[in-house]
């Protein structure tokens, strides 16, 4: 309590006695004696004013606040009713992976028919001696040489027959202009590289019936072949094949002599004995060895017969005219290749052979 607030309670007393002398004083008397009962026990129930203090202008009494009104009950929506959950899918077993099945495997080119004539052993000492491939011989300038002419003759045989040339796509005739400029030399050494093919097997004829060099140099002797089936139908061509100890070469003799082989060769049954030599044996070249053009009439007809045409040149000997008289002759068959023989001089300064050695 603070010192002037004690100076007021010495002077004016403590709030009880102030109430005591107000009392003594009157100013809290009873009320008159007109007051009801009700009045006087109201007021002598209520506090003293002065135990209320009162405001300088007795305010207003501010209105009960009106009720609020509260906000109505939204209603709410009626539930949705939910649809039944669906029978779930039977679910679909998966399939089974597909394993891709391996690729098959290349398969070996089919074997040729075999032929069912004689069978002879090739005498290498006479290839030797004929200046001729040798199948047991190493790589040499010859081999080389004729690697590259058997090489485009096999791809002229395989396109001619995609393009539907039937048996005379397999079959070449080996010819020159006059004799000794080397054909039969020629047929001899690319049936022998032909021969050491992997997917290729080579017949070889000898037509020329007047010589029949090719097959003394093999040391084969002549027998039926060729002339006799033109001439019988009775003979079938394939049973007059020789067989020999060289992989993939066979061959068959010119057969009996005629003066009517021009006319058997021009017949009609010819191209069908020469279809019977690659039936069942896509792959099988036909090498013909035939006489000199400008010597006997028999090349221009065999021509006719088949696919190509190998001319061979020799470089020291055959005339121009000699070749241009020929290959016209030759001209009913629409391929016909130049081959250059006995010839020393390459452009290139070419020696096949010599890296091997």
């Amino acid at each position: 309590m603070t010192q002037q607030q004690k100076k007021v309670e010495a002077t004016e007393g403590s709030l009880i006695e102030r109430a005591i002398r107000a009392f003594e004083s009157g100013a809290m008397q009873r009320p008159a004696s007109g007051a009801s009962p009700a009045e006087v026990a109201a007021s002598m129930a209520r506090p003293a004013d002065i135990l209320m203090p009162q405001a300088s202008a007795p305010e207003a009494l501010a209105p009960a606040p009106a009720p609020v009104a509260q906000p109505a009950p939204v209603a709410q929506p009626a539930p949705v009713a939910q649809p039944a959950p669906a029978a779930p899918a039977p679910v679909q077993a998966a399939p089974a992976p597909v394993v891709a099945a391996p690729a098959p495997a290349p398969e070996a080119p089919a074997a040729a028919p075999a032929f069912k004539g004689r069978s002879y052993r090739v005498d290498r000492t006479r290839l030797r001696s004929a200046g001729l491939i040798s199948p047991d011989e190493g790589v040499t300038g010859q081999l080389e040489e004729f690697r590259i002419i058997k090489r485009q003759l096999l791809q002229h045989a395989d396109d001619m027959r995609r393009r539907g040339g039937g048996g005379a796509s397999q079959r070449v005739l080996i010819t020159s202009a006059l004799p000794n400029e080397g054909k039969s030399f020629c047929s001899a050494n690319l049936a022998l590289s032909i021969a050491a093919e992997r997917d290729n097997d080579v017949l070889l004829v000898d037509f020329d019936n007047a010589k029949n060099s090719v097959l003394g140099w093999l040391g084969i002797p002549n027998g039926p072949g060729l002339m006799d089936a033109l001439a019988d139908p009775s003979i079938d061509v394939r049973d007059c094949v020789v067989s020999t100890d060289v992989q993939g070469l066979s061959v068959l003799p010119g057969g009996r002599t005629t003066t009517a082989d021009n006319e058997y060769v021009a017949a009609e049954r010819a191209s069908k004995v020469l279809d019977m030599l690659t039936e069942g044996a896509p792959r099988r070249l036909v090498i013909i060895d035939s006489p000199p053009t400008l010597a006997a009439s028999l090349p221009v007809e065999v021509a006719k017969l088949v696919g190509q045409v190998v001319f061979v040149v020799r470089a020291d000997r055959t005339a121009q005219g000699s070749i241009e008289d020929a290959v016209q002759l030759l001209s009913g068959c629409p391929n016909i290749q130049l081959l250059l023989n006995a010839t020393q001089f390459s452009p290139s300064g070419r020696r096949y052979g010599s890296y091997y050695k």
